[in-house]
């Protein structure tokens, strides 16, 4: 982690301007010559960990701040929206786009507003779309809320002093301190249900398909209604949405989140990952949960002094399409972009269900990424006889990996598999999955010659 390079320019100029400094002035207070600070101001030179210290002693500062808040995401996000075939004439490359976010940063922000309001060059506006506004409020967090981690930390504390089993000592907790009981019941009595509250019966209501751990995640989000609320409010008076559907849909992210970190409390589960090397087995294990679960809380890992690797999670369905996505503190396209590759492993996790699939990536822009994919079957989700089935796909970058059980025997600089974000966004010649052109790139059809991939295109 500490050989990543932080290029924060645009937040340190912010904090200057907003202080009425110069760069001279400025430069003066941090003990460091003007042209570094322009240097870093301009994104030629990474924020230095002594930089930072400096920062957050002389200024009222978070350095939070340095890692969030790019202006539209970042160059890669900003590359994502230019990718669209109305700016296909342009041909703007990745080095014109950091010049441009390090420039004009507040210009790169109010492109990437106004892009994302009119729905991503449709005439729809984004905010018509509840779960995309709520995805973007996480993505603000970076999937990451500390007063929901502190909180669920000191009650997984107070709960491990009553007893040892966490089920347990939420249902206790629940009946003796707030008056609910809690009653599993067969799958007839509730047939398309899994968990519900009879507030006239007093009593939380299981269904019996559930297995142990998505039981434990169910009495923890009921703790997390009732002894999380002050929080979760907070955040969801703070997101400010409009959108009535929006605000539940993030409460109910909210008290999953908590209780995931109730189940898995930051500090203990970021030690047992240091000491597994990830091992995703040996944590369900350890921590009585499921393996989308586990997923998902790798995701979060990002406390100020004690974070863990940047993992992404997405998880998709046979047809590809994509019900959840958290980048986390990665930023990885391959979680945020809409479409995906089909040479990407996570597609073929469906042809064996329940093995652990691994797979080294590079994206077109080198960015190289180790990933594992493996299905889900959701407690209870079925249509007659049909069970639900997706894929969960976890990636951390190729140069981070080097700690994880998985990496064992990889060559983490050798041959990786070259994948895209979709054909329609992918400019890869003679791949032999291409199903179509990319945007804003014509179809050139030789009867004369057969190439690799069926469809060539210009610039090819």
């Amino acid at each position: 982690m500490a050989e990543r390079k932080l290029l924060a320019g645009h937040a340190i100029r912010r904090l200057r301007r907003r202080t009425g400094l110069t760069q001279a002035a400025m430069a003066e207070m941090l003990a460091i010559s003007p042209s570094y600070l322009n240097l870093v101001e301009r994104n030629q030179r990474p924020v230095s960990a002594t930089l930072i210290v400096k920062l957050a002693e002389s200024f009222d500062f978070d350095p939070r701040a340095l890692a969030a808040g790019e202006p539209g995401g970042g160059a890669d996000a900003v590359r994502r929206r230019l990718a669209d075939p109305m700016f296909a004439d342009l041909e703007i490359d990745r080095n014109e786009v950091e010049e441009w976010l390090a420039s004009a940063p507040g210009g790169a922000e109010a492109f990437a507003r106004v892009f994302d309001r009119l729905g991503g060059g449709t005439t729809v506006e984004a905010g018509d779309d509840p779960v995309t506004l709520v995805r973007r409020e996480i993505e603000r967090w970076r999937n990451h809320f500390a007063d929901l981690d502190a909180a669920a930390e000191t009650l997984a504390d107070e709960l491990r002093m009553g007893a040892g089993d966490l089920y347990g000592a939420i249902a206790e907790r629940l009946r003796a301190k707030h008056g609910l009981t809690i009653r599993v019941l067969p799958a007839d009595v509730l047939p398309d249900t899994l968990r519900r509250l009879d507030l006239h019966a007093r009593q939380l209501q299981l269904s019996e398909v559930l297995d142990p751990a998505s039981r434990t995640f169910a009495v923890a989000f009921q703790l997390g209604q009732i002894e999380a609320r002050a929080e979760v409010d907070a955040l969801a008076k703070g997101a400010g949405f409009a959108d009535r559907s929006a605000e539940r849909l993030y409460r109910r992210h909210l008290l999953s989140y908590f209780a995931a970190a109730l189940m898995m409390p930051y500090a203990r589960f970021l030690r047992g990952c240091e000491a597994t090397g990830y091992d995703i087995e040996l944590l369900q294990r350890r921590f009585g949960a499921g393996f989308e679960q586990v997923a998902h809380r790798l995701t979060t890992l990002q406390r100020v002094g004690a974070r863990g690797l940047p993992f992404f999670m997405i998880r998709i369905d046979r047809a590809g399409q994509a019900s959840k996505r958290y980048p986390g503190a990665s930023g990885a396209a391959l979680a945020e972009a809409d479409g995906r590759c089909p040479l990407w492993r996570l597609h073929h996790a469906f042809d064996r269900p329940g093995s652990l699939m691994v797979q080294l990536v590079e994206l077109e822009d080198g960015a190289r990424w180790l990933t594992m994919a493996r299905t889900v079957t959701p407690q209870g989700r079925q249509y007659g006889a049909i069970h639900a089935e997706f894929a969960v796909g976890l990636g951390v970058e190729a140069s981070l990996a080097g700690v994880l059980a998985v990496a064992g025997g990889l060559d983490l600089r050798g041959v990786a598999m070259p994948i895209g974000l979709g054909c329609r966004a992918c400019f890869r010649s003679d791949c032999p999955q291409r199903s179509t052109a990319p945007a804003g790139r014509a179809l050139l059809v030789n009867e004369r010659e057969r190439r690799t991939s069926a469809l060539t295109f210009a610039g090819d």
